[in-house]
């Protein structure tokens, strides 16, 4: 029986580090070289303290070798702890004396021509691997593991579902904090503590934007004071115990909103709902992104909708699959995504609609829950 906080084995399943032997094998490569992020946590469950030190995850191509883990001997319990510890791969323990890029060079098959690391490895790490393995291309992981990072397992659908309930809670609660005369910041720390109240292990952002500093898609939170009258955009989201992410926007007005503001929110809306509802296996990203682009831009805010459509999501806020014009790629099912267009008037305004939403059999699933009406609260 596992607790809220211990990822279930459906969550993390022990099949996944022999699927990337098969994926690196029809890649052409001899091994992947996984040190701690979303790759290793996706792969083995274990989220690993990303240290000076090396914790690596080796996964040599099919028929090349068994995977193990190499861990500093003072992790190596948390990784025994850990998810990895029930996949029945070797976890191996180095000691500060020893040289750990040599032990995995000296454990990997002879004549390693290739080598994938992972996306995110720091490039000390990197290189350090390049002395140890001076005749070994070095390539990127994340080329081979997207592949099956990309379509979720029900387990995974139902973490992110479980992400999507806890953030819209917050959103019903915005009343509370949201209010004139504070400043975005104090909203901010607020906002950030009901994510972790809902359930999240961490508050990963709470982006809160009010009148000319909503049309900054990325605004800071800053000391400014909400006014009456201001459209607010409130961009959060977080992290689960297990891993999987939160990501939801909508946009409020404290007090009446101003009347143009007011009309291009309900060009925003109609176009935000149209590509939600788009969401079926086949149609690609780019087709996708032209739903909801087209009609802004047939309104006249086409050069005021400035970012693509959406990101993937799972145990990162943003990977693939990227729902943006050129990218060619036909939905599956399994697919997790935002769909979140935005109007940004520079010097006045701005607006953002975000949904999780995944790809079914048949169709899409809106994940998050609250109202896309534009939320008008006590100015």
């Amino acid at each position: 029986m596992t607790t809220p906080h211990e990822p279930s084995a459906d969550l993390y399943p022990p099949d996944r580090p022999g699927r990337a032997a098969s994926a690196a094998a029809a890649a052409g490569l001899d091994a992947l070289l996984i040190s701690p992020g979303a790759d290793l946590r996706y792969l083995t469950g274990y989220q690993a303290l990303p240290l000076e030190r090396l914790t690596c995850l080796v996964v040599p191509a099919t028929g090349r070798g068994e995977p193990f883990l190499l861990v500093p001997t003072l992790e190596r319990p948390a990784a025994e702890a850990s998810p990895a510890g029930r996949l029945g791969i070797e976890i191996v323990g180095w000691n500060e004396t020893e040289d750990p890029y040599a032990l995995i060079a000296a454990r990997l098959p002879r004549a390693v021509g290739r080598v994938a690391v992972d996306n995110h490895m720091h490039a000390e790490k990197v290189l350090a691997f390049r002395r140890a393995l001076p005749a070994a291309e070095q390539a990127l992981a994340g080329d081979v593991l997207r592949e099956l990072r990309m379509r979720k397992t029900p387990a995974e659908v139902s973490a992110l579902r479980r992400a999507a309930e806890a953030i819209d809670g917050v959103h019903h609660a915005m009343e509370r904090w949201l209010r004139p005369g504070r400043t975005e910041a104090a909203i901010s720390r607020d906002i950030a503590d009901a994510i972790v109240a809902a359930g999240h292990a961490r508050c990963d952002f709470a982006i809160v934007a009010a009148g000319p500093n909503a049309a900054s898609p990325h605004h800071e939170p800053s000391d400014r004071p909400v006014r009456p009258g201001e459209p607010v955009v409130v961009d959060i989201g977080g992290t689960l115990p297990e891993g999987y992410c939160s990501d939801s926007t909508r946009t409020y007005c404290v007090g009446e909103p101003p009347a143009d503001f007011a009309d291009y929110y309900a060009v925003l809306l109609a176009a935000q709902r149209e590509q939600t509802e788009a969401v079926r296996p086949g149609v690609t990203a780019e087709r996708l992104d032209a739903v909801g682009r087209d009609p802004i831009t047939a309104a006249g805010y086409g050069e005021y909708f400035v970012h693509r459509t959406g990101h993937g999501i799972g145990l990162e806020t943003h990977e693939e699959p990227y729902i943006v014009a050129g990218s060619d790629r036909p939905l599956e099912a399994g697919m997790a995504f935002s769909v979140e267009p935005g109007i940004y008037l520079p010097g006045r305004h701005g607006a953002r609609i975000e949904d999780i939403v995944v790809v079914t059999e048949t169709g899409g699933e809106r994940l998050n829950q609250t109202p896309r009406e534009l939320a008008v609260l006590p100015g």
